[in-house]
């Protein structure tokens, strides 16, 4: 899909896994977006099918670790509407904390490795840029809540942030 500006707009998913320890499963990711850096499993929702985030998250957890996911597993806690991510596309993801535990580490896949974090050591790996302002800490405060949030994210400017509305912390 492409907006009004020519740039790409994708829909995607950020499914956020822990293991029983409370460590987070992140992808060393082999290609574009976030080459070379951790992140969190997701993906594009497949519109021509009218996929919802849920179906998403859901098909991607799957597909990407192997590990089988439900509906109620799942709490959507927030979206990101990113302007000019890497001055070349426009994102709205949809952001999930799943309340099941992932059990073992999958194995590598055509898109990267994996490996498990604790949430002091993300601060401490190659992580997009990006992440380290706008993923992490609105996961810290609202991963039992929700937060919309809409940035630019342009390499030739300042990130800007605005928090567009919020719900109390559960």
């Amino acid at each position: 899909m492409l907006s009004n500006t020519g740039i790409p707009f994708k829909i995607a998913t950020l499914i956020f896994l822990q293991n029983t320890e409370g460590d987070f499963l992140l992808l060393k990711r082999k290609k574009a977006p976030n080459k070379g850096n951790w992140s969190p499993i997701g993906g594009k929702l497949d519109t021509s099918l009218g996929e919802s985030p849920f179906e998403c998250a859901i098909r991607e957890t799957k597909e990407e670790t192997g590990f089988e996911v439900l509906e109620q597993d799942l709490h959507l806690y927030g979206y990101i509407s990113e302007k000019n991510f890497e001055a070349s596309g426009h994102w709205l993801m949809f952001m999930f904390h799943c309340k099941k535990a992932i059990t073992n580490l999958p194995d590598e896949m055509s898109e990267g490795h994996f490996n498990f974090f604790s949430r002091k050591e993300i601060d401490h790996i190659n992580i997009p840029s990006t992440d380290k302002k706008l993923v992490w800490p609105f996961y810290d405060k609202y991963s039992n809540s929700f937060v919309a949030i809409r940035a630019d994210c342009h390499p030739d400017k300042q990130l800007e942030i605005i928090i567009e509305e919020t719900t109390p912390i559960c």
